[in-house]
């Protein structure tokens, strides 16, 4: 049975108190062995976001009522994604695992154009970029959590970058197992080093709040702006114990929010590691087991494991070529021979996060490195998706990626007028 599930939203976490979240210890030991579940690879999940614009007014940001009321009215969805709505209104599928990338690719994609039609009867169009190039930062949905969160990053002075991550960015998600034990260093490893080239092959968001900024993927632009103990890598120094990195990781974090009961932002600096031991008391109390489990939902470093791995690097990507850039990525880390061509493609580049995100595959190193890493993945596609591989590898080899479709889009037509032809299905 696959380890993945649906991710749900982070409203959505059932809080049960128990007492052991107040020992570092218990903590740690928790934290390590919730880590990653040991188990054959295979099966993939699959979460994708996408912008949600007024076809006849690209600029009116889509409220709250109009959204859940146009999700309440969907048919069945053929593919069992659950539908939820993000901060500043993106519109999330986020299918049950699959037994395999193409089964994955192929519910998600019957799935995207069930919400795409019903969608559009009501005029709303769903855009698939990595950051939303027309309206400026705004929150719609009303979940106590984003505006707790809201308060944190003013406090912390980013507010700037917290509100645009929270409300103009928008990714695909590949949820994969974590595999045998064995492989769990190398794994993770790869995940990580797969970064910057992923990252370079589907950075789609050039534009953000009306203007070019200079970024192929502004939306890890954005994500670097955050703090780095929650947003940053989990590799230790050597990589070679992924359970107790993350376990470092997530006790050092700071603490985000408290529930006191609703979300409550904590404004000092407080690692959660000290809220365990008693160094400082938030909300006049020790932390439970379940405040842990919460803190866990706050951190969003670019591999996040949950049992499983979760590869939060991507951004959003036309439907054209998605099945691939996911396809890519499973292959990868999946495919043992893949997996070897990638270790060894990826090596001089493994760390090259802003390099990748400024200027993609215009990076001769991260080019070449593209370009072999699609190749092993291509030769290992099935029938049903060896047309968006086609078209993904051709654009590598020009050393393109979507960013470069939307740029030249916008120059032509306008901003504005190239989110409408989006949102209304035009190529």
């Amino acid at each position: 049975m696959s380890r993945l599930r649906h991710a749900g939203t982070a409203d959505q976490v059932r809080l049960v108190h128990h007492s052991a979240g107040r020992n570092p210890s218990a903590a740690a030991e928790h934290l390590f062995d919730g880590c990653l579940t040991d188990g054959p690879v295979g099966p993939v999940g699959l979460e994708i976001e996408a912008h949600c614009y007024d076809m006849a007014d690209p600029v009116r940001r889509p409220g709250w009522d109009e959204l859940t009321a146009t999700i309440a009215a969907l048919p069945a969805l053929p593919g069992r994604s659950l539908v939820t709505v993000e901060p500043g209104g993106a519109v999330e599928l986020s299918g049950p695992p699959a037994d395999d990338p193409a089964a994955a690719i192929a519910a998600m994609t019957s799935d995207r154009a069930t919400l795409r039609a019903s969608f559009a009867q009501r005029g709303l169009g769903l855009v698939l970029l990595g950051a939303d190039p027309l309206r400026p930062a705004s929150r719609v949905n009303p979940g106590p959590r984003y505006h707790a969160m809201e308060r944190f990053f003013r406090a912390s002075q980013t507010g700037a970058a917290g509100a645009a991550m929270m409300t103009s960015t928008a990714s695909v998600q590949v949820n994969l197992e974590a595999g045998p034990k064995r492989t769990w260093a190398d794994r993770v490893r790869l995940a990580h080093a797969l970064g910057p080239v992923m990252i370079a092959i589907a950075a789609n968001s050039p534009v953000l709040g009306g203007g070019f900024t200079g970024w192929q993927s502004t939306r890890q632009r954005v994500w670097s702006q955050l703090d780095s103990a929650r947003c940053g890598p989990i590799l230790g120094e050597s990589g070679d114990d992924p359970a107790s990195d993350w376990a470092r990781y997530a006790l050092r974090a700071p603490v985000m929010l408290v529930h006191n009961p609703d979300p409550t932002p904590v404004t000092q600096w407080v690692p959660f590691a000290d809220w365990a031991d008693g160094r400082v008391l938030l909300g006049d109390r020790r932390p439970t087991m379940a405040d842990l489990n919460y803190h866990l939902t706050t951190l969003f470093p670019p591999v996040r494991p949950r049992g499983f791995l979760e590869v939060r690097y991507l951004d959003s990507v036309p439907d054209a070529i998605w099945p691939a850039v996911v396809f890519t990525l499973a292959t990868l880390l999946d495919d043992p021979v893949a997996s070897d061509i990638a270790a060894e493609a990826t090596e001089s580049v493994a760390t090259a996060w802003d390099r990748a995100a400024q200027v993609g595959l215009r990076d001769v190193r991260l080019h070449a490195a593209a370009q072999r890493c699609v190749r092993a993945a291509a030769e290992r596609a099935p029938a049903e998706v060896q047309e968006s591989m086609d078209l993904l590898a051709r654009s590598v080899d020009q050393g393109r990626s979507p960013a470069d479709d939307f740029a030249d889009r916008a120059v032509r037509y306008g901003i504005a007028d190239a989110v409408t032809q989006l949102a209304q299905g035009e190529l």
